[in-house]
């Protein structure tokens, strides 16, 4: 596959995918899981801790801190700080805010950090606070949490686009094909389409298996110039283009559709390639139907034609479309905020020859998506970045 992007000298670019493994429960909270993933960014670039000059963070279990809170606790001196609270969307802008950052002088490593704990009643904690328009409107009447939320969107968009329950079932079970691999993954047994179609029902049209599992645990990677990661030895994946918007198509009375359809268009024209050049997709995966929204929205197929593009291609790492890797949320489990990096860290693994389960063969580009900031009927913030192996 050839593009032809060229990059400057000065371009940043993404080293250092790390994984706090997921954990169902923990004692610890979301700062122990930010440290655990700082530390192992230090240790897998070399760097010193005062190397790490640039800070972005994203999490739904800090309170009552912010990133500035979390910068004393772990002694870091930062000339850039940012603050991500947007959810599966987070991971991508924090990389994307971090290049800028990088390639303006604003900063030279900065550390991109998505991480949260779950305590025993921590889901219902955060439910409970999520926003304003979750605390006054949606969880005094029971309603409160994505189960609710994705079941209204699921079945509207099984009735507009004629998809099946085994349709959502195809990508599951072959995600969980794809975890079965993953070391880090929780879930990690086989499932079958039987297993899927039988599992208990959560909330209309969701049964047990659409719905993402909550865990504890953290991601991250670091941005920098590319001549400071050739310098250091470390394998790398250039930023092609990166995008974000928030609150897209907001006249719609149900999300039919992201951001990313406004967007898509300048993401592939500044990477300089379209669809059929990307090697692996990472979608971001709470249910499955926002995976399909995922593939129309970015260009992959038409609107409202995911069902039949699911019935025509192949998920799994040696398919013929390798779509979340690692197992996605859906088998890896949704460690919070983590769950916006965790398609990037898969992705740059994948890309850089160093995956932590099966290879995709080939991989030279990949396409990351995260979305986040669910309100009943919709979500807020999408993003989505193109990466492409780098000279590490």
């Amino acid at each position: 596959m050839s593009h032809t992007h060229h990059h400057r000298a000065a371009d940043a670019v993404v080293a250092v995918p790390v994984t706090v493994p997921y954990v169902r429960y923990s004692e610890h909270g979301a700062h122990w899981f930010v440290a655990a993933a700082l530390r192992a960014l230090i240790q897998g670039s070399r760097l010193a801790k005062a190397d790490i000059d640039g800070l972005c963070l994203a999490s739904f279990t800090l309170a009552p801190d912010t990133a500035v809170g979390v910068s004393q606790h772990l002694g870091l001196s930062l000339r850039w700080l940012d603050h991500l609270p947007m959810g599966g969307a987070a991971g991508i802008v924090a990389l994307r805010r971090a290049r800028r950052a990088v390639e303006s002088g604003d900063a030279t490593v900065v550390a991109c950090i998505g991480a949260d704990t779950n305590h025993a009643d921590s889901f219902a904690t955060t439910l409970a606070g999520f926003s304003q328009f979750s605390r006054d409107a949606v969880w005094p009447y029971g309603a409160g949490g994505p189960n609710a939320s994705f079941a209204l969107l699921t079945a509207h968009y099984m009735r507009k686009s004629g998809a099946r329950r085994e349709d959502f079932g195809k990508l599951c079970i072959a995600q969980r094909e794809n975890a079965s691999t993953c070391p880090y993954a929780l879930l990690r047994q086989p499932l079958s389409m039987q297993d899927y179609l039988g599992a208990r029902v959560i909330a209309e049209p969701l049964h047990l298996y659409d719905c993402v599992m909550p865990c504890a645990g953290a991601e991250g990677f670091l941005v920098m110039r590319r001549q400071q990661a050739r310098d250091l030895g470390l394998g790398h994946a250039d930023i092609l283009s990166t995008c974000e918007r928030h609150n897209a198509f907001a006249a719609d009375p149900i999300q039919m559709r992201g951001g990313w359809a406004l967007e898509r268009e300048a993401l592939f024209a500044e990477a300089g390639i379209g669809p059929p050049e990307v090697d692996l997709v990472q979608t971001y995966d709470d249910y499955p139907v926002i995976t399909a929204l995922q593939l129309e929205d970015l260009g992959f197929c038409g609107k409202l034609e995911a069902p039949q593009f699911i019935r025509d291609h192949t998920f799994t790492t040696g398919g013929d479309f390798p779509l979340n890797t690692s197992g996605g949320q859906l088998s890896a489990g949704q460690a919070g905020a983590a769950g916006g990096f965790l398609g990037l860290t898969e992705a740059m693994r994948q890309l850089t020859g160093k995956p932590l389960g099966a290879a995709v063969a080939g991989a030279r580009t990949a396409l990351v998506s995260g979305f986040g900031m669910i309100n009943y009927d919709r979500g807020v913030c999408c993003a989505a970045a193109i990466l492409a192996g780098g000279d590490g």
